[in-house]
């Protein structure tokens, strides 16, 4: 299974070169490193992707979550809370929605 999942990485990873900042491709990748346990790369990336384009609000939902898994609780409360910041803004009811659940399993 692994395997498969690397294959994925390669994939994406090929697509990438021809657009590298293309954030929906850069947030799959993302997915696929969580899939294989690399937390360390899956956080790089999402955070590169929160850095370049703060309004791409599903890697805020995704980064949060990875850092709850970590341990940093303080961290993932801030990411949930700029995301949903972020959501409210642009108007993006459902992201929000999932970011406060989220937040409030967290806190609560």
């Amino acid at each position: 299974m692994r395997l498969f999942f690397m294959d994925r990485i390669k994939k994406i990873s090929e697509f990438l070169l021809a657009a590298p900042k293309d954030n929906f491709l850069r947030h799959a990748l993302a997915l696929e490193y969580i899939k294989i346990g690399n937390d360390t790369k899956a956080r790089q990336i999402f955070e590169e992707i929160l850095q370049d384009e703060e309004t791409y609000s599903g890697s805020y939902y995704h980064l949060g979550k990875l850092l709850e898994r970590c341990g940093d609780t303080e961290a993932a409360i801030t990411c949930y809370k700029k995301g949903m910041d972020i959501c409210l803004q642009q108007k993006e009811q459902h992201a929000y929605n999932e970011l406060r659940g989220a937040y409030e399993e967290l806190v609560f």
